[in-house]
């Protein structure tokens, strides 16, 4: 059974950085497109961010443009986020997510496009 295991969350000042990273496990990691998302009390889950299987185009959410990189080593299989000038409206668990794509340069955003998801790590900015 696939696994994805996030870590790096934890509490953070704002204007601070964390990164995340999830370490996928029996799937062929290079054949998959990866996302993270989040989601905030009381809110639905969002799109932060996608990377192809290659690594070579990547697509953000407007909100964390320019914030916000998202990178993979398909030799470790791992997709990690880099976040940087947190703001208290980044607060909520991050999830990543995997879904099996023929092309190497497709990104997906739509969460039900994705077949697989982690438990998620929680990410507190504080102001």
């Amino acid at each position: 059974q696939v696994q994805l295991v996030e870590s790096g969350g934890g509490l953070v000042q704002a204007e601070g950085s964390l990164r995340l990273s999830c370490a996928a496990s029996r799937l062929t990691f290079s054949m998959y497109t990866m996302g993270w998302f989040r989601q905030a009390p009381g809110k639905e889950r969002e799109f932060v961010a996608t990377i192809s299987r290659s690594g070579g185009v990547t697509s953000y959410a407007d909100s964390v443009k320019g914030r916000f990189t998202v990178s993979r080593d398909n030799a470790e299989n791992t997709v990690y986020l880099q976040m940087t000038s947190l703001k208290p409206e980044d607060t909520g668990v991050y999830f990543c997510a995997a879904v099996f794509s023929v092309g190497l340069s497709r990104v997906v955003v739509p969460a039900q496009s994705y077949n697989y998801w982690g438990q998620g790590t929680q990410v507190t900015v504080s102001s």
